[in-house]
Order: C-alpha cells, then structure tokens, then sequence
C-alpha cells in the first residue's frame, strides 16, 4: 500500500464510528471471526480499544491484521483501523 492510499484511507476512517470494541478479554476467536466477516463485507473497519484492556493496541492490531489478512491503516491512540480489499467490485473502494 502506497502513502498515498493509506492517506485515502485514513480520510474515509476519519467519519466513520468504531464498529468493533476491544475490552478486558481481549482477543477471542468470535471477534477475529466477525472482524473478518466485516471487512469482507466493509473493506474499511475501525475499531476501538477499550480503557480495562491491558494489551497494547498497536500489538493488537498487528494480531488481528495477521489473523483477518488485512493491513493495518493506523493506530491513533486506542483507535485501530483496518483495510482488506474486497472480491466484490461493486462496492469496493477505489483506491488512488
């Protein structure tokens, strides 16, 4: 992914609310499951890290990012989002 595209991307996650919430039993193999349902259906996920998680959200999103197969777009603060590009043409996001 070029700067350029995860700047793009960045722009579209800054309207969008966290779908997904992290708290204190952190990563289950039901959230993984639904995170990946989501970008396939999304392509575009944010998700938020809630304050009684102890794990570190930038480790966090390197584990789901490697369990779903996408990429991380960024980590601001206890915000993570999340981009995998999706088989579906008609609703997929055109990336510069």
């Amino acid at each position: 992914m070029t700067t350029k595209q995860r700047a793009y991307l960045k722009s579209l996650a800054m309207t969008m609310d966290p779908i997904f919430q992290i708290g204190k039993s952190s990563m289950t193999p039901g959230l993984t499951a639904a995170i990946a349902e989501a970008l396939e259906a999304r392509e575009l996920v944010k998700i938020s890290v809630l304050q009684n998680c102890l794990d570190d959200p930038r480790q966090l999103a390197e584990t789901i990012a490697e369990r779903t197969r996408s990429q991380v777009v960024q980590v601001i603060g206890k915000k993570i989002v999340l981009y995998k590009e999706g088989k579906d043409d008609k609703k997929k996001i055109i990336l510069p």
